[in-house]
This record gives C-alpha cells, structure tokens and sequence, in this order.
C-alpha cells in the first residue's frame, strides 16, 4: 500500500520503519525534520507539510502526542497546509495516538463528510515494543475497511483487538487501559515507600511481588523503573501520562462512571509535573512524588 505516516517521535519512528520492513511505501512528515533522517537514509521521501504527506496515499497513519498535535497536522495553517484537505476520497485515516473520546468522535464525522474512513487503533507498549513489531493494537471503526488496513495492523504488534465499529471505542479502551498502569504504578509507588521505610529494599520486595503475587512483565519493568530511578530516556514522559489520566477521567465524566482512583492518580501526576518531573518517565515521577511525600529524597 501507498502510506502517509505522520508523528516520528518515540513510537512513530519505530512503526513506520516497520511498515517500511514490510514492504510498503512510504512517504512520512515529521514536525522536526531531522527526525525523518533515518526513514530518509532509507528511502523514503520526506514531505514539506501534511498535506503532502497526504497526497495520494491510500492509507494515513497518524501517531503524535495529544489532541492539539492532532488537530494541527489535520487542518494546518496558510503556511503548513494540513492533511484533511490532501486527503482523497475513498482514503482511510489510522490514528495510533491516544486522544480524547469527543475528537475522536469528531474525526469520524469529519473523514465521512469528506468521503473517506477514520479508523482509531491505538496502542499498547513502550518504544522498544514498537521497534520488535511487538504492540498490541486495539482497532475500532467500519468492518470492511479494517478489514482492508488489518495487514497493515498486524505487522505493527503481535496481536490486534477489534472492539467496535465505532472509532471512539478503541480510545475509551485505551485510556482505560493507561488508567489501569498509572494504578499500578502508583500502588507500587506506595508499596515501595512502605517497605523502604521499614527497612526492605523496594528490589526485594518487587521480586517477591511479581513472584508470589502477580507476575507480570508490567510489574518487573515499571518497577525496575521505579526503583533504579531511570527516568531518562524517558520511554513514556510523565506530561502525557497526566493527559491521558485526565482524559481518562473527561470520558468517564461523559457516562457518569466515577473514578475515584484516577482522580487521585490524576493529582498525584499533576503533583509530579508541578515538582519538575514532567519529562520523566512516567513511573520514576510517580514513584518520586510518593517517595517525596513520605521524606525520602530521592
């Protein structure tokens, strides 16, 4: 397929080398060009906007930060054209980003007006995931044209959950999803502060816990991070943890599901941004406001 990839941070490099290894075409804009020399090294053009990262591609993948970022590529600006207006009839648009519920309602709206399809498939996993073609994809949107896009899915991760034929279903499972590891990580944040204080090194403790209790690879790394510290490079910066907690708790607002941990969890990376650690990972900045909260410096 002819493909457009747009976002080449962290995650988007990684998967669009992938689509690349794949034997697909590929023409990919990143806001920061140098970002593209790699994919550029390989081959693959580099385009000036958006739009012509747009232009004449079946297929569009989008994998940048947040809501704004999104919405910036797509509409652009008199000096940066945007991809919607590039994008033909009968294209189809993948949104890997974890983004809110209400734009990804819009997007849909949006690419059916024009004539062309939304699919949202966020993902599961950290950069070193994406660069093994290990994500784990969870797709929503119309049957057939997933249908279409699922080589392209499956090249990405090891495993693909459809859950709808509406797109805003995947970002719901998605920000449950990163709402159940910031859980996590803040129980173990708290747990690690407990035995420390007592006088139980945190490593100990996380290999009886992920041994005797629950034994996830999620526990191992995360916690590893928590208790090295190694916060930088930051595989998951603790700024986007907070907005994806936040829009965890907007969709929530929008059903009338309280949750009373993410709001807690909320505050608590918001605490951590607020004391420098926004760019951290999102693990160590949890685990050093806990840390900090109960007079351990770390």
């Amino acid at each position: 397929m002819k493909i457009g990839f747009i976002g080449l941070g962290n995650m988007g490099q990684p998967i669009a080398r992938t689509l690349l290894q794949a034997g697909h075409e590929l023409i990919v804009y990143n806001r920061t060009r140098s970002a593209a020399d790699e994919l550029q090294g390989l081959g693959v053009p580099v385009a000036n906007s958006p739009a012509q990262a747009a232009e004449a591609v079946e297929v569009l993948f989008t994998m940048l930060a947040d809501d704004a970022a999104l919405e910036a590529v797509l509409q652009g600006t008199a000096d940066l054209p945007g991809a919607m207006g590039r994008l033909g009839q009968g294209a189809v648009h993948i949104s890997l980003s974890t983004i809110s519920v209400a734009l990804s309602q819009r997007l849909a709206a949006a690419h059916a007006e024009a004539g062309q399809t939304y699919l949202a498939a966020p993902v599961f996993g950290r950069p070193e995931a994406a660069a093994a073609a290990k994500l784990w994809v969870v797709a929503a949107g119309d049957p057939a044209q997933l249908e279409r896009c699922r080589p392209l899915l499956d090249a990405i991760g090891q495993g693909v959950f459809v859950v709808g034929d509406q797109p805003w279903l995947a970002n719901v499972v998605k920000l449950s999803g990163n709402f159940l590891i910031a859980s996590m990580l803040e129980a173990l944040s708290e747990a690690f502060v407990l035995v420390q204080k007592s006088g139980v090194p945190p490593q100990q403790f996380l290999e009886i816990a992920n041994t005797a209790l629950f034994k996830s690879p999620l526990y191992q790394n995360y916690g590893t991070l928590i208790v090295e510290g190694r916060d930088l490079p930051a595989g998951f910066k603790l700024a986007l943890g907070l907005k994806d907690v936040r829009l965890a708790l907007e969709a929530a607002e929008a059903v009338a599901a309280p949750m009373p941990l993410a709001s807690l969890v909320h505050d608590h990376c918001l605490s951590g941004v607020a004391r420098g650690q926004a760019d951290a990972d999102w693990a160590v900045g949890l685990g050093r406001v806990n840390a900090q909260n109960a007079g351990l410096d770390l």
